[in-house]
């Protein structure tokens, strides 16, 4: 959301980007990391042994979707992390703009009319929809800050050959110290 000065000709105010390079950008963070780990803690524990007792349709969903999880929260935190380099200073806003073209903010989800979706566990689905709203504020962030010109699919993807190697780079940059 962008907000437009009068005729007096005072810049534009840009709400994302003055959330992402201040303070308030704090508690996103938390949000977007405390959500990493519960999603981590959920899959390694409760969520492996109630995973055991699904049918065999709703468990092949089930692994599907564990992994689209996955895959939307690191790329949210490898953009979170992004952010607070820049906001910290250790990386520019043009490193930034930079690096995050490896990040993809576009992870979908089975929907809930999808075969075995009302078998998936409860605490699950509340952390695939949390995730995808959490998703879709980074993303629309995203957009307004850098813009759709940089968009997260403009990466060809004979470039993205190993989308792990490119998490991999990432974070090393995200936290590397000089």
């Amino acid at each position: 959301m962008m907000i437009e000065a009068s005729k007096s000709g005072a810049k534009t105010v840009r709400l994302a980007e003055r959330r992402i390079f201040s303070q308030s950008f704090k508690p996103l963070y938390n949000e977007g990391m405390g959500l990493v780990e519960q999603a981590a803690e959920y899959l390694d524990g409760s969520g492996r042994a109630e995973a055991k007792k699904l049918s065999r349709l709703a468990a092949t969903l089930y692994a599907a979707e564990s992994m689209r999880l996955t895959t939307r929260l690191m790329q949210v935190a490898s953009w979170l992390l992004l952010q607070r380099a820049a906001n910290s200073g250790e990386m520019t806003r043009d490193q930034v703009a930079s690096e995050k073209s490896k990040v993809r903010l576009d992870t979908a989800s089975a929907h809930d009319d999808a075969a075995g979706w009302n078998e998936l566990p409860e605490a699950f689905v509340d952390l695939v929809n949390r995730s995808l709203r959490l998703q879709a504020l980074v993303r629309r962030m995203d957009e307004e800050i850098y813009g759709r010109a940089g968009n997260h699919s403009a990466a060809p993807a004979a470039r993205r050959t190993n989308p792990v190697s490119d998490q991999i780079t990432l974070l090393n940059t995200a936290f590397a110290r000089g």
